[in-house]
């Protein structure tokens, strides 16, 4: 069950579980991580440099640095998590059935997984051809 409550106070009293109190914490805390990392990620390759030069070779050359492949994995891990853990708070509140929540779940997970997978892979293992 999805906590409502705006304070930690409040939602220490409202958690069913200790994990449930740490998930809402995560929430507020990757929230504020994620609008900064996306604001810096904009304002980077949107701000700084012209669009109209943004091409494979510009993406090759910023990825083929470990600091730039850390820094957009970390908003795709941030953002998989967060947005996952929104989705089984709905999911909580719309699916009434435990059976089909369960499976609804193991499926929504499966893809959130998979895409962290191939978004990882994507990232780390790709050679971009940049000397």
């Amino acid at each position: 069950m999805a906590i409502k409550s705006k304070r930690y106070q409040e939602a220490r009293l409202e958690a069913s579980t200790n994990l449930e109190l740490y998930w809402w914490v995560f929430m507020r805390i990757s929230g504020l991580v994620l609008v900064f990392l996306l604001i810096g990620h904009m304002w980077m390759n949107a701000v700084l440099v012209d669009l109209n030069s943004i091409d494979y070779e510009y993406v090759a050359k910023r990825l083929s640095q470990t600091t730039w492949k850390v820094y957009d994995w970390l908003i795709l891990a941030l953002a998989l998590l967060h947005g996952g853990n929104g989705l089984r708070y709905v999911l909580d509140d719309w699916v009434r059935d435990p059976a089909k929540r369960f499976w609804t779940k193991v499926v929504v997970y499966g893809l959130l997984a998979f895409l962290f997978f191939l978004g990882s892979l994507s990232l780390f293992n790709h050679d971009f051809g940049v000397n």
